[in-house]
């Protein structure tokens, strides 16, 4: 299941936080900063989706990922791969080195990166 930009930028302070009251969140927003009860909205939907729960505490509700950010965005990159990419992890590494303009040290970062899970599967 997705989420809209919206959700995500609530999810976005629910992972920084890990827990958080609507007052918690609204802060967390910069100027100009939504109306509670759009960030209400947005919770209650995130809730039915299975991304977000809460503990209440008297008439207050403290927030909480169900959702682990790497889960979530692994499943983003792995859909973006499969439906852009002909399901080719390389055509993807290839796509993404020579369109994102990177700087030596951080393809040299990838390189060791890519270095080091390939120590691990020769294991």
């Amino acid at each position: 299941m997705q989420l809209s930009n919206a959700e995500e930028q609530v999810m976005e302070h629910l992972w920084k936080m890990e827990k958080a009251f609507m007052k918690d969140l609204l802060e967390a927003y910069p100027e100009p900063k939504p109306a509670t009860t759009t960030v209400a909205t947005l919770l209650k939907r995130m809730i039915d989706k299975k991304f977000v729960a809460y503990n209440e505490f008297g008439n207050s509700r403290e927030y909480y990922p169900l959702v682990k950010k790497s889960d979530y965005f692994s499943k983003h990159v792995n859909g973006l791969i499969k439906n852009f990419f002909d399901n080719s992890a390389s055509q993807f590494a290839s796509f993404f080195t020579t369109e994102t303009n990177l700087s030596e040290k951080e393809l040299e970062e990838l390189k060791k990166i890519i270095d080091v899970q390939l120590q691990k599967k020769k294991k």
